[in-house]
């Protein structure tokens, strides 16, 4: 079955010209001009992958107010921001509202396509059968491959596709170090260290919310994170 990839991008030769690139890869896609048109369909159904251009319209940040509302929506939706809007806080900012990567205009339609690829292959990863269920259990945490499912003292941890394999990283061996290009690997990411600094961040502040004396991802200065043995 042809998986469905949604564009929510306000300019229409931008947008039909990222349609047809993913129509050509074998996509059903859905182009939206504006948020209100893309809440409307994603309120019956939601696609299986969805673009956001930060502004949209007269709304400068609709592409933001979006991503926070699918998110709420959906924890494992892989969003992906395509945008002019690259500056460092722009980015930041869309990262720490969910989003699982963030791309400028300026890039390339094959790598746009192989990030779309990236997104799909960790999700297939997760529904592929195995013969033996994998659980990791350590203190708090509760961490299910098969149901991509982290919990923390039983409450649930509402982590993004990239959120959940960078916790994967150092949970399957605690107490070892992982770089910043060890967890991009695992979450078949290719972004630079302040993005990777952003995702552990957001990774921390999920678990605090759930407990506040949460304090089990250690920063290794000038080496990367670790998850406490």
């Amino acid at each position: 079955m042809s998986r469905t990839v949604a564009i929510v991008e306000d300019e229409p030769a931008i947008r039909e010209n990222y349609a047809d690139a993913l129509r050509r890869h074998g996509y059903g896609v859905l182009a939206f001009a504006s948020r209100a048109e893309a809440q409307a369909a994603f309120a019956l159904k939601l696609p299986d992958l969805v673009i956001i251009d930060v502004g949209l319209g007269e709304e400068p940040e609709g592409g933001f107010d979006l991503c926070r509302e699918l998110r709420a929506k959906s924890a494992t939706l892989p969003i992906l921001f395509l945008t002019a809007r690259d500056s460092d806080f722009d980015v930041i900012s869309g990262l720490r509202l969910g989003a699982d990567d963030y791309l400028s205009k300026g890039t390339s339609l094959p790598q746009l396509t192989a990030r779309i690829h990236a997104l799909f292959r960790r999700m297939d990863s997760l529904a592929a059968p195995r013969v033996k269920e994998q659980v990791f259990r350590l203190r708090g945490l509760t961490l299910e491959l098969e149901r991509m499912r982290v919990t923390w003292n039983d409450l649930d941890v509402a982590l993004t596709v990239t959120e959940f394999w960078m916790v994967h990283a150092m949970v399957r061996y605690p107490g070892h170090v992982k770089t910043r290009e060890q967890l991009m690997r695992e979450a078949q990411v290719v972004v630079d260290d302040a993005t990777i600094t952003s995702h552990i961040k957001r990774i921390r502040r999920k678990f605090q919310a759930l407990d506040p004396a949460f304090d089990d991802i250690d920063t290794v200065h000038g080496a990367g994170y670790r998850w406490r043995a």
